[in-house]
């Protein structure tokens, strides 16, 4: 599975930015979705998460009730909407997949994708 991040760039602190995360080879379906993201000087971490049917998620605390992951099964591609970003939400952020169910371990996950920059400015 080869996974492309984009949709990433510069926006003002309570703006929004909506990632796509488009997958090819394996069936999408197969798999969990993630996003990662990580900050200079900071270890990876767990943002968001959606099960293979599109029909369980969960979200990091820091991010619960202003980002949404969605899947697009037929397209291949998963969605992080961020809401109302915040500076310390600027990262490099990144898609993962996990064959065998979500995770929040980097650990978990079985392919990445490149990441793409999110800047927040205040």
């Amino acid at each position: 599975v080869q996974l492309q991040a984009s949709g990433g760039g510069l926006v003002q602190a309570g703006g929004c930015l909506r990632l796509s995360c488009a997958a090819s080879g394996r069936p999408f379906s197969y798999y969990a979705m993630h996003w990662f993201r990580q900050a200079p000087g900071k270890e990876r971490e767990f943002v968001a998460a959606i099960s293979w049917s599109g029909s369980v998620t969960n979200y990091a605390d820091s991010v619960k009730g202003r980002f949404n992951i969605v899947s697009n099964n037929a397209a291949n591609t998963v969605y992080l909407q961020m809401n109302s970003l915040k500076p310390e939400d600027t990262a490099v952020y990144y898609c993962a997949a996990a064959r065998y169910g979500s995770s929040r371990s980097v650990n978990g996950m079985d392919y990445w994708g490149k990441g793409t920059q999110v800047t927040v400015s205040s």
